[in-house]
């Protein structure tokens, strides 16, 4: 996997031991090609390329390719990736992003419609549960009882204390994205058996309790900030994820930790990171490149992580009608994605000759969308692209090698300012807005779109951070946030199933867990209104 710097090893009969049923789970197939966690470790590389499997999960469907062997049934094997699942979740239910096609229920998260039986609602879910579930099998695997058991020398058991904190920071995402999603959830842990059982339902403020303390008891265990191999996670991203969560914690939790979210955030920034000079480069096929705002990246490879989710999905189904696929480095576009007025307007130019951030394609796009399913209806936007920052087409022109970027750099400014704004100590006004201005001086090219410390409001900071972070997953999060996501206080065309917009009910800021599961397990009680 490019850019990860480590291979995967493609042992799938591993991962389907992994939710067996059988008793004696430590028994040996008769079969000697089968490949088990009980033997697979049996070779001392097999921990680094288990751990690059961890991260594969992040981007790849399975284990052969873009189609033919997908990790979860049920669904296309390209809508049941990982990123593509939580960019629908978080993206399309929002102002910054709808989407043409009428795949299934895929126009619901644009109306806020959806119900508990929705096929790309439960596609995440069980997406992230199979991330928690190998998670938890490496760690399972990886304790000081089973190394010694196979004898495993001393460097390799310095090197696995890493692989563990690892491990453990990205269970610790999969498990806040289904807080932020999904609120209360199934909960296991590498102690809980292995086989048919129904995992107990945990609180939304129990499960926060729990990343917390996971993210700050693997911190001395991750390799120091920026000096991990690129796409693995290190001390700042521990650190940005922890942050991420006190910003939202009065929504997790009902208490405000702005105070540790400036502590937090204070620790990214002092840790050597840098803006890249050009946001543009931050897109990019070559965006693994000397990247020193990226904190944690969620890697593509058009060679090694054929995908149809992932950037390959976001490239791809943003380019259509008058646009040129071949300047996006891509075979052909898929005609899907655009935007809304409401995210258009926030930008005052939205030429990008004075922001260039604002990355629109106009020619041939009206502004207002009068027809959902028509691809020219509403601006199309040309932020990722699989070209790199001389011109040069990415490695494959069907499945880009352009990097996501999960965290980065102005994400933690941006956090900072608002955290400050809402009352948080360890920070001040005057270095937020500093931080502020740093963002859009690289937009502007120049100073002439700084602010005065009287600019810098909480509203301000929320179209900051659109213009800044658009089409990055964070809108839905963000809008919940400030009390605007359903309701009526911020409408948007065609939120609610309507051109104009109109309120909807806030059972939707929270998604419902799948009738599937709710059927399945008797320990689990629905979301309300679901």
């Amino acid at each position: 996997m490019k850019r990860i710097y480590f291979k995967i090893m493609m042992v799938a009969g591993l991962f389907l031991a992994f939710t067996s049923c059988t008793k004696d789970l430590d028994t040996v197939p008769l079969d000697p090609k089968t490949t088990t966690s009980a033997t697979v470790f049996d070779n001392p590389d097999a921990y680094k390329a288990v751990l690059a499997k961890l991260y594969a999960g992040l981007a790849v469907s399975g284990q052969s390719g873009p189609a033919g062997n997908s990790d979860i049934s049920g669904i296309d094997e390209g809508f049941g990736q990982y990123l593509r699942g939580y960019w629908y979740l978080q993206e399309l239910t929002t102002d910054e992003a709808l989407i043409s096609w009428n795949d299934q229920t895929v126009k619901d998260f644009h109306y806020q419609t959806w119900d508990a039986n929705d096929v790309f609602i439960k596609a995440f879910y069980y997406r992230v549960f199979y991330q928690v579930a190998l998670c938890n099998e490496f760690l399972r695997q990886t304790t000081d009882a089973k190394l010694a058991d196979r004898g495993v020398d001393a460097d390799l058991k310095a090197d696995i204390v890493h692989f563990r904190a690892e491990a453990r920071f990205l269970r610790a995402l999969s498990y806040w994205h289904a807080m932020d999603e999904f609120g209360s959830v199934p909960f296991v842990t590498e102690d809980d058996p292995v086989g048919a059982f129904f995992p107990k339902q945990i609180s939304r403020t129990d499960l926060f309790n729990f990343i917390e303390s996971e993210l700050k008891a693997i911190e001395p265990d991750l390799v120091d900030a920026r000096q991990n191999e690129y796409g693995r996670a290190d001390k700042a991203a521990d650190w940005t994820l922890l942050a991420k969560i006190y910003l939202n914690a009065k929504v997790y939790t009902g208490q405000d930790m702005n105070t540790e979210c400036i502590t937090y955030c204070n620790k990214v920034i002092n840790a050597g990171y840098s803006l890249q000079p050009e946001y543009k480069n931050l897109f990019l096929a070559d965006n693994d490149v000397n990247n020193s705002e990226a904190i944690f990246t969620v890697n593509f490879d058009g060679v090694h992580t054929k995908t149809y989710g992932g950037t390959t999905f976001i490239i791809h189904a943003s380019v259509g009608g008058t646009m040129d696929p071949a300047a996006s480095g891509i075979d052909g576009g898929w005609a899907g994605l655009r935007t809304t007025s409401a995210f258009v307007n926030k930008f005052s130019d939205i030429s990008g000759e004075t922001d260039h951030r604002a990355m629109f394609w106009t020619d041939g796009q009206s502004l207002e969308i009068n027809d959902v399913g028509k691809f020219e209806d509403g601006y199309a936007i040309n932020k990722f692209k699989n070209v790199t920052s001389t011109g040069t087409p990415g490695s494959d022109l069907g499945f880009p090698d352009t990097d996501f970027p999960m965290f980065r750099l102005a994400d933690v400014y941006l956090m900072y300012a608002e955290a400050v704004l809402r009352g948080g100590t360890g920070g001040d006004v005057a270095t937020a807005t500093n931080y502020i201005n740093q963002l859009r001086e690289r937009a502007y090219g120049d100073n002439s779109g700084d602010i005065n410390e009287s600019d810098l409001t909480l509203d301000f900071v929320l179209d900051e951070r659109a213009r800044e972070l658009y089409w990055e997953g964070t809108r839905r999060t963000d809008l919940i946030r400030y009390g605007k996501f359903t309701g009526g206080e911020y409408l948007w065309p065609w939120k609610g199933g309507i051109k104009e917009g109109v309120a909807t009910d806030s059972k939707y800021d929270l998604y419902p867990i799948p009738s599937s599961d709710i059927t399945a397990n008797p320990n689990l009680v629905q979301n309300p209104g679901y």
